[in-house]
């Protein structure tokens, strides 16, 4: 058991697994976020734009009694639809912003060598024409 407990340990202090449970903490305050946004800000206006449509109230009625009817509440998931596209549009700026810093990272023009190695590679290069 303390090997396995001490397995845990090692597991858990590593960078990887820390890093996850950040950024599973982040993405779920990141996801209430956008569903607020959807939910309170872009759903009320896109209803007013097509006529005052309330999204959450939108239901197909198959069944049921007139007071306990089944309902398909298609406006729900019109709601989780615009919630997933909104998220994953803002997952692909922020993806797409840092591809941009590492690219502009990476094309950093090469950094000179220290003087005393261009003084030690051009000794090289005058002792190589002299011994040939």
């Amino acid at each position: 058991m303390r090997a396995f407990l001490e397995e845990f340990k090692n597991f858990i202090s590593r960078g990887n697994a820390l890093d996850l449970a950040v950024g599973v903490v982040i993405g779920g305050a990141f996801g209430k976020i956008v569903t607020s946004f959807v939910a309170d800000l872009f759903t009320p206006v896109l209803g007013l734009m097509i006529g005052g449509v309330n999204f959450q109230h939108l239901a197909w009625e198959i069944g049921g009694s007139p007071e306990d009817p089944v309902t398909i509440n298609y406006g729900s998931f019109l709601q989780a639809v615009f919630d997933f596209v909104i998220i994953a549009f803002a997952i692909f700026l922020l993806v797409k912003a840092i591809n941009t810093l590492q690219r502009k990272e990476e094309e950093s023009p090469p950094t000179l060598p220290p003087p005393e190695v261009v003084l030690l590679t051009e000794i090289r290069d005058i002792l190589n024409r002299h011994s040939q």
